[in-house]
């Protein structure tokens, strides 16, 4: 049990609520910041000690020192590839939305597509990716188109699962009281998925900055892939590693956003979790 949550201990602190939430969290994510602590220290040691050039691997604080000199230079890119995850990541939503209520709601749709939703996934994006050039243009369109199919499988699977999760009792006890199929459907199985859909969200989140990249190493002239793409000939091996670590503080923070949405739209859910665990 968390010191701050011990009978007594709060209130004889008389810690405000605010301080308690931030002492809980930060108690909770101690262990990985301890590990990152860790890794780094151990990082830039070795690259001291054995006097590695930093085009070979560049030590932490020269990428700090980097992402500090090129700031200008990497938030443009970041914002461009801002742009493409944001708007790529919209159109799966919606579209993975809509085919997931489709599929709901018919067993002809679901058996007619259903098939080809998992087939879709066998392919490589980095296949697909240099055709959409050739259909799509230079432009943000491939790039958004994707972020859009590497983040629609998992929207599209965990909203189906979640419509399929409902409590046949409780559909037939609606059915004894005269609800129709749209009844059951908007006010039983969309409120059952929600929780579903949002674990799909976080991934799909995960999935897009992956996305992103890789319609920017086949072919664009902006992004934070296009920077890596045109630093590694240059040897400029500490700006490709400032642009991952960029990449992965985007992903943490695109993760948690969906997560604080999350706990707005559906606090029935996390309240009775919360008291589950």
């Amino acid at each position: 049990m968390s010191i701050v949550n011990r009978p007594g201990v709060c209130e004889s602190y008389a810690f405000p609520n605010w301080l308690r939430t931030l002492i809980t969290v930060g108690l909770r994510w101690l262990p990985a910041v301890l590990i990152v602590v860790a890794v780094v220290g151990f990082w830039e040691a070795y690259v001291r000690i054995f006097d590695v050039q930093k085009w070979l691997l560049p030590a932490p604080s020269v990428i700090a020192k980097t992402i500090g000199v090129d700031a200008g230079l990497l938030w443009g890119h970041t914002l461009a590839t801002i742009e493409e995850i944001v708007v790529g990541f919209a159109l799966a939503l919606v579209c993975g939305f809509a085919l997931a209520t489709a599929i709901g709601l018919s067993r002809t749709i679901e058996r007619a597509l259903y098939p080809f939703i998992i087939a879709s996934q066998t392919i490589p994006i980095i296949v697909i990716a240099p055709m959409l050039l050739i259909w799509v243009g230079y432009g943000l369109a491939p790039k958004v188109i994707v972020v859009a199919l590497i983040c629609f499988f998992p929207i599209v699977v965990n909203m189906v699962d979640g419509l399929k999760s409902v409590d046949s009792d409780v559909v037939s006890l609606m059915r004894t009281l005269g609800a129709n199929r749209w009844a059951i459907f908007l006010k039983l199985q969309v409120p059952t998925s929600l929780p579903y859909l949002f674990s799909g969200l976080r991934i799909a989140i995960a999935f897009s900055v992956i996305g992103a990249v890789i319609g920017e190493w086949v072919g664009s002239s902006e992004g934070l892939g296009y920077l890596m793409i045109r630093s590694k000939p240059q040897f400029l091996t500490e700006r490709v590693f400032a642009a991952i670590v960029i990449l992965s503080a985007l992903g943490v923070s695109l993760f948690a956003m969906v997560g604080i949405v999350e706990r707005f739209a559906l606090p029935w859910w996390h309240k009775e979790h919360g008291s589950r665990t």
